[in-house]
């Protein structure tokens, strides 16, 4: 079967698997990112077939943080090096948003990370989230591939940065 090309940020190629959220992987990184992340270094993708189709290992020890391969990965993790801000990504096509009880799973998860963590949750249409709607966590963030350039941004007291709960003390 095709695979699916996806180009990181720093033009390094990598290739997923067909179907899926797949597709919707592919422009949360190449689109969400660029405009929101610009500068971004992407960390972590999963695909269906290989749950650590691109893992920076060593990238993210230096960042503090230790995946055990039983984790329960997001879909995508990119570190904004600029802001220091970790962004995780969550594609939604049939579940998986990041609803309250994901949100801290992934707070756990990369507990070790000493800057803020922002949640992004994915879709690829409005219709897609207004199924979700009700079980998006506040605090986190929402991006629409067939608007991106503009995100939704759930309740809080700033627009697209880490929460003081999410910054390690």
């Amino acid at each position: 079967m095709a695979r699916i090309p996806v180009c990181l940020p720093s033009g390094d190629k990598i290739t997923l698997s067909p179907g899926g959220q797949n597709p919707l992987i592919k422009a949360f990184i190449e689109d969400f990112c660029t405009r929101f992340v610009p500068g971004g270094v992407v960390v972590y993708v999963g695909d269906a077939e290989n749950k650590f189709q691109h893992f920076e290992t060593e990238y993210f020890r230096q960042l503090g943080v230790e995946i055990d391969s039983a984790a329960k990965m997001p879909d995508v993790v990119i570190h904004d090096p600029k802001r220091q801000w970790l962004v995780i990504g969550e594609a939604v096509t049939s579940a998986g948003v990041v609803d309250g009880k994901r949100r801290q799973e992934l707070k756990k998860l990369f507990a070790g990370f000493r800057s803020g963590l922002v949640f992004v949750t994915a879709f690829e249409n409005r219709d897609a989230m207004g199924r979700f709607l009700n079980q998006i966590s506040w605090e986190t963030e929402v991006w629409i591939a067939e608007n991106p350039d503009h995100v939704v941004h759930f309740n809080g007291v700033r627009f697209l940065g880490p929460y003081p709960d999410t910054v390690a003390e």
